[in-house]
């Protein structure tokens, strides 16, 4: 097929623009210098275009993003994948990008598979549940689907100069790795309650997965071979608060640190906090034995950004001014992961780092298997 020949982009949940994910995914495809051989051509908004979802919060700038779109690009929008029209020709591949809530991805995953789809780009943990998720997997397989997961990370310079670092050093069984995720959320009961209801699915299945998503892609974490798993007590944070669309209670943590050693030694350990900035950044350390106890020396610090990503960041500011400050530091990554399925699409072949469905039903395990040891370690009355 030829790379003149782009795929044809399905965006499923746009949600509001400047906080929500699908919104961000529809910026960058816009974007005549994205390098994405992909052409956003409907999008399918299940919550802003129902009933319900009208006079709530992000509504009316959904529907100003709305009529910009339908009269500058002349993209179409629907609230059901259902109605999203057959491909006209059979030369154009289509990918469906699923950008919603995490409770409605199933339903809306099936109905993906039934439009005709040659992809499906799935955020980020792809289910509520892993026995959804393992579902999904085998219904999209079924229909020859394939199913690339959001994690950025998995194609991020900080990790590879990290993972680089980690296997040059002699002395394995002393390293300690450390990734940090930090959000810029403000620490106040309001923009934490909104996030909490946003990502009603936790923390760990939520912000957190994506380094658990490192784990199991590099680190051979899974479930069986996780020796013991440690909380931070002096460094998590778990508060329930009350969502602003529903009025309902939710609980989560707004920052949590545990460490996770595996059977065969590896030691990595795992640092979230919604308020914590705007950067993540990989650590490697090694443990040493020093005056009768042991110490950990920083080997060295891998950041996103780094200085090399000061004009990309200045772009992405400039393009979406308003925005949540973490579409910006992600900005590349984004575009890579996009890059790398549309050419994959289109072109044939593997999609470079970028993590399939398989990665995500692991990854979603080792959610699930973590998050009541952690609960049990610093939930205690």
């Amino acid at each position: 097929m030829s790379d003149n020949n782009p795929a044809s982009v399905v965006l499923v949940g746009c949600g509001a623009p400047l906080k929500s994910m699908g919104w961000y995914h529809a910026t960058q495809l816009l974007n005549e210098d994205s390098g994405i051989n992909a052409r956003l051509d409907y999008v399918v908004e299940p919550w802003f275009l129902s009933d319900p979802g009208k006079c709530t919060p992000g509504y009316d700038e959904f529907i100003q993003f709305k009529k910009k779109l339908e009269a500058t690009n002349g993209i179409q929008f629907f609230q059901s994948v259902e109605e999203v029209p057959p491909l006209s020709d059979n030369t154009t591949k289509r990918i469906a990008i699923i950008s919603a809530r995490t409770s409605s991805n199933p339903s809306l995953f099936a109905s993906c598979l039934s439009i005709g789809c040659t992809a499906i780009f799935l955020e980020k943990p792809g289910a509520p549940a892993v026995s959804q998720l393992e579902q999904m997997a085998l219904d999209a397989k079924a229909k020859n689907v394939q199913v690339f997961m959001g994690f950025n990370k998995n194609v991020s310079k900080y990790v590879t100069k990290t993972r680089e670092l980690a296997s040059s050093h002699l002395n394995k069984e002393n390293l300690n790795i450390t990734f940090v995720h930090n959000n810029n959320y403000e620490n106040t009961p309001e923009a934490l309650g909104e996030c909490f209801e946003r990502n009603a699915e936790g923390m760990l299945k939520n912000m957190a997965i994506h380094e658990l998503a490192l784990l199991v892609t590099f680190y051979n974490v899974t479930v069986d071979t996780i020796r013991s798993v440690v909380a931070d007590e002096e460094h998590s944070s778990c508060q329930t608060l009350i969502g602003p669309s529903s009025g309902k209670e939710f609980t989560d943590f707004d920052k949590l640190k545990f460490r996770i050693v595996t059977k065969d030694g590896v030691r990595v350990s795992i640092v979230a906090d919604r308020c914590g900035g705007d950067d993540s950044i990989g650590i490697v350390t090694s443990t040493t034995e020093g005056k009768g106890k042991q110490e950990e020396e920083e080997l060295s610090r891998f950041s996103m950004p780094d200085p090399e990503d000061a004009t990309s960041i200045s772009d992405a500011e400039r393009r979406l001014p308003g925005a949540m400050p973490y579409f910006y530091v992600q900005d590349p990554d984004y575009f890579a992961l996009k890059q790398r399925v549309a050419k994959a699409v289109v072109e044939g072949g593997e999609a470079e780092g970028v993590a399939t469905i398989d990665v995500a039903v692991e990854t979603l395990k080792v959610a699930e298997y973590l998050t009541p040891i952690l609960k049990e370690q610093l939930l205690k009355e």
